[in-house]
């Protein structure tokens, strides 16, 4: 009766052990694709794409994008204030590839999907060409 019990142990362990190594795998591809994804759009943007991968001076090089002053990253620092401005910024960076708010709203709510349409789709960077006009 025991080795019944261990075996079907060792089953479930290997069952659990299975699914969470395909969820592992699952949340890296995501993070793969983000970052390549933000890279594209920096590179767009005529910044170097490595920049995407530094942590804080990515939300600076953010920033510089949507032609935002580099000390609104105080801002990014306090709470609640920082929600308002994370809105601010992806909706800039939307009207900056000549996006509307639905690609604003796709940022937010599935950014997934839309920081790759923006990498490797067709938008071009406008940000030069709206501020010269």
């Amino acid at each position: 009766m025991l080795n019944f019990i261990l075996a079907q142990s060792n089953a479930e362990l290997g069952a659990a052990a299975g699914a969470g190594l395909f969820i592992i795998l699952i949340y890296l591809a995501i993070v793969l694709l983000m970052i390549a994804s933000m890279w594209k759009v920096f590179t767009k943007a005529g910044k170097p794409g490595w920049a995407s991968i530094v942590p804080i001076y990515n939300t600076i090089v953010l920033l510089e994008i949507v032609g935002k002053p580099i000390w609104w990253i105080i801002l990014l620092l306090i709470p609640f204030v920082n929600i308002i401005v994370l809105l601010i910024v992806l909706n800039e960076l939307s009207k900056s590839f000549g996006r509307g708010v639905g690609t604003t709203l796709g940022l937010i709510f599935l950014g997934f999907i839309f920081w790759p349409i923006l990498g490797f789709g067709s938008a071009q960077y406008q940000r030069g060409e709206a501020a010269a006009a």
